[in-house]
């Protein structure tokens, strides 16, 4: 193993031609330079200098050895400052993934205020729902994944392994035509779920697909979905429209303009946990901690 300490001290050798003027110029005693010396030899296990006089002269291996020097010596300083810059926020790279309601309401507000804070600081960002994007995460595919997970759901997922970061807890609310007969209970008490019960319904993203039918049939009946979507804007309108009702998430319904319907307050309330997940190796990077501390103050202004 050639050390780059050794390096330094050979290439100092070969510049100044003894060990005293070595040491010196390295503000090290020439019996430190000598010792050196001795360990790098042992390293390559061949001698890399011969005494000539007053002088020392380079072997055929210490030359190479020296040429070779530069270069390397070259490309640890560069490295040592790329990391350096990266641990200061001078640079590096984040690669998220957030469900889509959260990419268009917590992930623009965090980003823009990580970019102000770090500009040298660059975000990737795909969209995924859990337990894709868990998955992804596990999988060494990306940095940090915005998710969520139900309140007492059945089969929910373990995040044990992981850093979790608790970012706001998101409602479920119901969307019904502002014609609908219950329409005038918006903003006025909640309605119980069971009143739904014999509309027709206009389903979300799979996981919220599951999550209706589970609460549905807590509430006694089973919901008959004439439509399914993983569009948001796509339900409102179709409720809208007056083609069925639906239950979205409050962060959802905020990313959208619900337009033609009106939102109720729901009984029993549903609740989803909103979350920034990431490794426990990774919470050490810096850029990394930087977007979930950036991700929490968004999540606090919603």
């Amino acid at each position: 193993m050639i050390e780059a300490r050794h390096l330094r001290v050979l290439r100092a050798v070969a510049a100044t031609g003894s060990f005293s003027a070595a040491g010196r110029e390295l503000g090290c005693t020439q019996p430190a330079v000598s010792q050196q010396m001795k360990a790098l030899e042992a390293s390559v296990g061949t001698p890399l200098l011969v005494r000539s006089g007053r002088e020392m002269r380079l072997t055929e291996a210490g030359d190479a050895l020296v040429r070779h020097a530069s270069g390397i010596l070259a490309g640890l300083t560069a490295a040592e400052e790329e990391v350096a810059a990266i641990a200061g926020l001078r640079a590096g790279r984040v690669r998220l993934v957030s469900f889509p309601s959260g990419s268009s309401t917590l992930v623009p507000t965090a980003l823009a205020a990580l970019r102000a804070a770090h500009p040298g600081t660059r975000v990737s960002l795909e969209e995924a729902e859990p337990p894709k994007s868990v998955e992804l995460l596990r999988e060494g595919d990306c940095d940090v994944a915005v998710a969520f997970r139900y309140e007492g759901a059945a089969g929910a997922e373990e995040w044990d392994d992981l850093v979790v970061r608790p970012l706001l807890t998101d409602r479920l609310v119901g969307l019904v035509p502002e014609r609908h007969r219950l329409a005038r209970t918006g903003g006025q008490g909640s309605v119980a779920i069971g009143e739904l019960a014999g509309e027709p319904w206009i389903a979300g993203c799979p996981r919220c697909r599951g999550q209706l039918v589970e609460v549905c049939e807590r509430a006694g009946f089973t919901p008959r979905i004439d439509f399914a979507t993983d569009d948001y804007p796509a339900v409102v309108g179709l409720v809208g429209a007056g083609l069925g009702v639906a239950v979205l998430p409050q962060l959802a319904v905020e990313s959208v303009r619900p337009r033609g319907v009106r939102i109720l307050a729901l009984e029993p309330a549903v609740r989803r946990e909103i979350v920034a997940l990431t490794l426990p190796d990774l919470e050490q990077v810096p850029a990394v901690a930087a977007t979930l501390e950036q991700l929490a103050r968004a999540a606090r202004r919603q």
